[in-house]
């Protein structure tokens, strides 16, 4: 039989009434006798992730083939089931086991668990929320080691950090709108982590409200000491060669108008 729109199951609209009450009654009654384990990687969510990512990736399968397992149709595709490979994927509940499955022809690409993916959505934002909080590697190694229970290399931490702070170099660089009838700009003094030491640093910032009167961070500038205009300076040329041509009002604080000026001059 060929997969149709019409011969799949329907799924329900709300995500909560696809698993209902009495399910969960059941699991957790075997919880509490003891029989059960909740969470770890022995224990019931990681099974039931275990079990939702393989029927998903054996319906993807079955959508790439164009026929349900055991039909006849495949006989003459051209193309067949070729058993499974085993894959260890680190999500939000912790590491799952896998048996991905592949095609004879090699030519199945799943969407749900990519090929070469060890790491499904949850795991990046987790290595970068603990990054940001200014954690070292070794930290970062121990938190996803009680998070996951597994050991994480410090070249995968570093390939998920890199990756953040390419994205950040292309937000700041990006162009900016020719004109912004109100730009807020200020300098706070905060404190971030740099080789092992916290100290204080200026954050120059600037936000613009665009022509429809949305508001726009235009760029956050780590500067070492306070407030200078040699330094505002740069960042209103970086502003203007980002595209802006015109500014009707900035706002900001005396000291800060008093630099701008000499900035300006």
């Amino acid at each position: 039989m060929t997969i149709t729109e019409e011969s799949k199951p329907t799924v329900p609209a709300d995500p909560s009434s696809a698993v209902t009450d009495e399910v969960i009654d059941a699991v957790m009654a075997g919880v509490d006798a003891g029989g059960l384990e909740l969470l770890g990687p022995d224990g019931v969510l990681a099974e039931l992730t275990k079990r939702v990512l393989e029927r998903g990736l054996a319906e993807e399968l079955s959508d790439h083939l164009g026929y349900e397992p055991g039909d006849s149709a495949g006989r003459a595709s051209g193309n067949n089931r070729n058993g499974t490979s085993p894959k260890t994927v680190l999500t939000d509940i912790g590491a799952v086991d896998l048996d991905i499955p592949r095609d004879r022809l090699g030519t199945f690409d799943p969407k749900l668990v990519p090929k070469h993916s060890r790491r499904l959505e949850g795991f990046n934002q987790n290595v970068i929320h603990l990054y940001a909080r200014g954690l070292s590697t070794r930290d970062i190694r121990r938190e996803l080691g009680r998070m996951y229970g597994v050991e994480v290399s410090p070249a995968l931490i570093s390939k998920v950090t890199d990756g953040i702070i390419e994205e950040l170099a292309e937000w700041q660089a990006r162009p900016l709108d020719a004109v912004y009838p109100i730009v807020y700009i200020d300098a706070l003094v905060v404190k971030i982590r740099t080789q092992g030491t916290v100290v204080n640093r200026a954050a120059y910032l600037g936000v613009g409200v665009d022509v429809e009167g949305r508001k726009h961070v235009l760029g956050v500038w780590l500067g070492d000491g306070g407030e200078g205009a040699k330094f505002w300076l740069s960042v209103l040329t970086e502003i203007r060669n980002r595209g802006v041509e015109d500014v009707l009002i900035v706002c900001c604080d005396c000291e800060d108008a008093g630099v701008l000026l000499r900035a300006a001059a």
